[in-house]
């Protein structure tokens, strides 16, 4: 087999979206021809625990762990987070208001850890793996981030062992929506643009995951940009539910305090008041790691009743939940760069066949999906009018039994298909290395 060095912070038994990536690539790239190598820190710092993925890491797989230095502890007990990472908010980079201790966190988080708090480990990583690569080859070399430190780790060991090399972008780096709350000096600025520019231009390839943030990378660098989404695994949703008779709207996943739909909390609780058959059948299901603002606007809305907040879960348990939901709602954050992004559960809950409710920007990337496999409808946050149309339509059809959503041309985002590209784009670099020399 082919190797391929997998650069990345995030490993079982870590959980969420940004681990799934590259499980999923890992445990389907030995039937192209390619054993994945996986470098990760042996002691990262984990939001969310998921000992089910570690299933999904195939025979094949060598994982490879080292040491990390991190400053998240002081940085939490300055924050004002939890104790640990995983009590801490869903994400607390955003528009949210901050104390003052919040924000000379932030400061310092943003001014003096270039390009995040992970930085303390490229040097360390750079070091350990040219020794390494020199009895163990590897015949190209993957960094997957955020955190954009993977890519800097990457650069330099690609630069010295002349290894080709792919950034695989999750998020975008200077315009992922987070970065304007940095609170980044002018000189701490241009360093984040630069490094940016130096993984771009000094990339063999560049993978973006939304079409948009592909094209946003492609205006900022003559590196081909390649498009691979994150999507599902058939073998995933294999398993059978039995829905329990309730009209379940159901979210999984992170739910952060800037996505909060609070029209459609109003929207529902304007139906339970004047339809007591909906208020007793409604379930409002969050399974998932939720900001407290979420949960509060429920229950000022006066639907507390109907909330069910089972909290975190493992991904086979979400994926139970995405199937036996009547209707899966996917709020973006109320932020403009959200217009480029592709949430990972978005492909999830286009395989889970239930109607999808996107509240975000009716002409950004995840509309453009939703709308082209007709597994839903995308409003705008402040639409309530049509939120409620939709609303009364997917209850009529919950009773008359014919809730459902279209699934057209899905295909193209199984695990299997985007591992087979990714695949693709491997071989290329290295034919195109040998042509080369």
């Amino acid at each position: 087999m082919k190797r391929v060095l997998i650069i990345s912070y995030y490993w079982p038994p870590s959980g969420g979206s940004g681990v799934q990536r590259w499980v999923k690539f890992a445990k389907y790239l030995p039937s192209e021809g390619w054993q994945p190598v996986i470098y990760t820190p042996e002691n990262p710092e984990l939001t969310t625990v998921d000992h089910t993925l570690e299933d999904e890491i195939p025979p094949e797989a060598e994982v490879i762990k080292t040491h990390i230095t991190e400053p998240y502890g002081l940085y939490r007990k300055l924050f004002g987070g939890g104790r640990t990472a995983s009590e801490g908010e869903v994400n607390p980079i955003n528009s949210q208001k901050k104390t003052f201790r919040q924000k000379i966190s932030m400061l310092i988080r943003g001014n003096f850890f270039i390009p995040d708090p992970r930085c303390l480990w490229i040097a360390p990583s750079v070091k350990f793996l040219k020794k390494y690569l020199k009895g163990h080859p590897a015949d190209i070399i993957v960094s997957t981030g955020p955190p954009h430190s993977m890519h800097l780790i990457a650069e330099r060991v690609a630069h010295a062992t002349g290894i080709p090399w792919i950034a695989d972008f999750r998020d975008p780096w200077t315009k992922m929506f987070y970065f304007k709350h940095l609170g980044l000096g002018p000189r701490a600025e241009k360093r984040h643009r630069s490094l940016e520019k130096s993984v771009l231009d000094n990339a063999d390839a560049i993978v973006a995951v939304s079409p948009l943030v592909q094209e946003e990378f492609q205006a900022m660098t003559a590196t081909p940009v390649e498009l691979i989404t994150n999507g599902y695994d058939e073998e995933d949703f294999d398993q059978v539910v039995e829905p329990d008779g309730y009209f379940n709207i159901t979210h999984t996943g992170l739910f952060a305090s800037d996505g909060n739909p609070e029209v459609l909390w109003k929207v529902l609780a304007d139906k339970c008041a004047s339809d007591s058959g909906f208020a007793g059948m409604l379930r409002i299901r969050l399974a998932g790691k939720n900001d407290k603002e979420i949960t509060g606007s429920i229950e000022k809305a006066g639907l507390a009743a109907n909330l069910r907040d089972v909290g975190y879960v493992d991904h086979q348990r979400a994926v139970r939940e995405q199937k036996s939901a009547s209707l899966l709602i996917l709020p973006l954050r109320k932020e403009p760069e959200y217009r480029a992004t592709l949430p990972g559960k978005l492909f999830e809950y286009l395989a889970s066949g239930r109607p999808v409710l996107g509240i975000g920007q009716t002409d950004g990337a995840m509309a453009r999906i939703i709308n082209s496999t007709k597994a839903g409808v995308v409003f705008d946050w402040n639409d309530k009018i049509s939120i409620k149309k939709y609303i009364d339509i997917c209850w009529d059809r919950f009773n008359s039994g014919t809730l459902n959503a279209g699934t057209g041309n899905i295909e193209q985002f199984s695990r299997k298909a985007l591992t087979s590209r990714m695949a693709a784009l491997m071989d290329s670099l290295i034919d195109k290395k040998k042509q080369e020399k």
